[in-house]
Formats: structure tokens, C-alpha cells, sequence
């Protein structure tokens, strides 16, 4: 594997019509593609975000369903690894899907997926109030899985305000690039979208890779935006000079860096196992 690699985030304004963001994110496929990009994360929500409640489950379907074959021949037209998350996958049942973050390889095979654990249910200071559990299973499953951008560690916007998980994904499963598609809202991506992001990069020494969509989808629904690639240290090293805009970061990652940051700071050699914890708090 080579040490430095190109990688892009996408961002965009998914609205309630599925061939209109498809069409969108052709486009930006290629764009990445021809910038040399080996990986193009794009942000939750990215085929579909829903005009009212329960519009969502309308258009559910498995990971083997026309719309998911759809991004899968985009990937390998391209021959460029896709992130979609979340993907509205049908549930178990008819009233419920899975927030689920898939990966697609350059020759367009699904990888590996990942259904969101931390389900959005928050009354936003000054804004809506949000159920994501009425209508959404949680997952259950830590998710990593080896490309040529490194080991990626899957989660998907809320998750983002839980560190344990990256914890895990760091200590656990090895990730080195950590993967946060996002469709954060106005009022907490103002707030919080960025220190988070760097805090979780700082924690874990790895790469973090925000896809976020961004502006008005409808009359009751806007994303906050601003798209980030940021390095193990900390440094956003890739931002889209428009918080608001439709196109794609490009930046290159170096596998190197993260060896570096973790032999000068080695965390994992300092961290107290959990055992530690259980016998300080007795």
C-alpha cells in the first residue's frame, strides 16, 4: 500500500427525489475520479432525504436493491472506492429501516456495511425536534474494514458525540481513517461540527473524514455543512472554501503520519485498561 494516498469528501443538498441526487452524485464521482482520488466519502442521507415523516420508509430497500446496484456500477464506471452513509436499508419490518453506511470497492462490490448505533432522538435548542428511533433500528456491530486508504473505521453523524466508539475503532479494530458521513443540522453543526471532529481525530491519531450535507433540503429541513478531512493531529487539511456549496474536497492522506503521531505520543502504550477503571471507582 502506498504511503500517500488521494482521498475526497463530497457534499451536497439531497432533496426527495432520488434520480436528482443520483444524477448529483454522478457527477461528482467522476469529478473525484479525475482528480485522482483512490476514495470518495459522501455524506448521510446522500440518495434521499425525505419531504415529511416517514417518507424515508417509503424508498427503503436492501443493499441488493436497484437503487444500492445504482452507486455499486458508479464505483466501478469510475473503478473508484465509494463511502455512502446512511443508506435508508429496510428493516426488519415495514415500519422501521437501518441508517446504514456501506462501502463500495473500484470494481463495485459492497464491502462491508455499518448500521448507525446512536440513533437521533434530541429536541435541538431553538429548532425541531427529532425521533430518528421511531422509524430506525440501531445497530449493534463495530464495523472496520481494510482498503487501499487504510483500515476505515465506519460510524455515521450522531455517532459522532460518543467517543467510546472510536475508542473501540481505534484500540480495537485499528482503524486508521475514520469515517463520519453527516448531515448535521444548523443549530448543533454550528455549535459542534468541527471541534468534534478534530477532538475525535486527536484521540484516536487518525484520519477523519466528514462528509456533511449542507443548505436547505425543504421547508423544514437544512444541514449545516462545511465538509472536512482532517489529519491524526488534529490539522484540517481539506475544506470546501463553501460551507453551503455542491462539490468535493480533495486531499492526500500519508499512512506514514499516523505511524508518526503514534510513536511520539503513544496513547495506546498509556491507556489504563478497563479493568483499571472498575477497581477506581470502588
Amino acid at each position: 500500500m502506498a504511503s500517500s494516498i488521494r482521498v475526497a469528501a463530497a457534499q451536497m443538498t439531497s432533496v426527495s427525489d432520488l434520480a436528482a441526487n443520483f444524477a448529483t452524485c454522478s457527477r461528482l464521482v467522476k469529478e473525484a475520479a479525475a482528480s485522482g482520488a483512490k476514495l470518495l466519502c459522501f455524506p448521510e442521507n446522500f440518495s434521499y432525504v425525505g419531504a415529511k415523516d416517514g417518507d424515508s420508509l417509503k424508498v427503503a430497500q436492501p443493499l441488493d436493491g436497484p437503487i444500492m446496484k445504482g452507486y455499486c456500477s458508479l464505483a466501478r464506471e469510475s473503478s473508484i472506492w465509494l463511502s455512502l452513509g446512511g443508506f435508508q436499508e429496510k428493516g426488519s419490518d415495514d415500519e422501521h429501516l437501518r441508517n446504514t453506511h456501506v462501502i463500495i470497492d473500484d470494481a463495485g462490490n459492497i464491502r462491508s456495511s455499518y448500521s448507525k448505533m446512536h440513533l437521533f432522538d434530541v429536541d435541538v435548542p431553538g429548532g425541531a425536534v427529532y425521533k430518528e428511533s421511531e422509524f430506525t433500528e440501531a445497530g449493534k456491530e463495530i464495523v472496520a474494514v481494510d482498503s487501499p486508504c487504510g483500515h476505515l473505521g465506519l460510524t455515521v453523524c450522531y455517532d459522532l458525540r460518543f467517543p467510546g466508539l472510536y475508542q473501540q475503532l481505534r484500540f480495537n479494530h485499528e482503524a486508521q481513517v475514520l469515517l463520519v458521513p453527516s448531515a448535521f443540522t444548523k443549530v448543533t453543526g454550528q455549535a459542534h461540527w468541527e471541534v468534534l471532529l478534530r477532538a475525535r481525530a486527536i484521540e484516536t491519531q487518525c484520519y477523519v473524514i466528514a462528509a456533511a450535507q449542507a443548505g436547505k433540503h425543504n421547508e423544514k429541513r437544512e444541514s449545516y455543512g462545511d465538509t472536512l478531512i482532517i489529519d491524526p493531529w488534529g490539522t484540517v487539511i481539506g475544506r470546501l472554501p463553501d460551507r453551503l456549496s455542491t462539490g468535493i474536497v480533495v486531499a492526500d492522506i500519508d499512512l506514514s503520519l499516523i505511524d508518526s503521531v503514534r510513536a511520539k505520543m503513544p496513547v495506546s502504550m498509556h491507556r489504563k485498561p478497563m479493568d483499571f477503571w472498575k477497581s477506581a471507582s470502588m
